[in-house]
């Protein structure tokens, strides 16, 4: 049996690969906005460090809203260090955002 957190990473190594990611928390509502009959799963990551983020939680809360009126499936994760290193870098070689990661279709 895999365990839930295993199992999330397959999922996520295996829609990078088709290209079926969007990373970061305003990339994100921009795609919910436009297309939320695109988006299959929702990913919303925090730390420690980010716990006291009041702008981050308002983002989260009205994510989770959004995605419990479109019947989209939600999970919440607290190591955003790994679904970084999963997600990869941008552009610049700079870490993406990683609070926000939706899996579409």
């Amino acid at each position: 049996v895999q365990s839930a957190g295993a199992a999330l990473e397959e999922l996520l190594v295996a829609a990078k690969k088709q290209d079926y990611l969007t990373v970061g928390v305003y990339e994100s509502a921009k795609v919910m906005n436009v297309d939320p009959d695109s988006v299959a799963f929702c990913v919303l990551a925090t730390d420690e460090e980010y716990e006291c983020d009041i702008a981050l939680q308002i983002h989260f809360t009205l994510i989770q809203a959004f995605c419990f009126d479109n019947d989209i499936n939600v999970v919440r994760v607290n190591d955003i260090e790994r679904l970084a290193d999963l997600v990869g870098e941008n552009e610049t070689g700079e870490p993406k955002d990683a609070h926000c990661i939706l899996v579409t279709v």
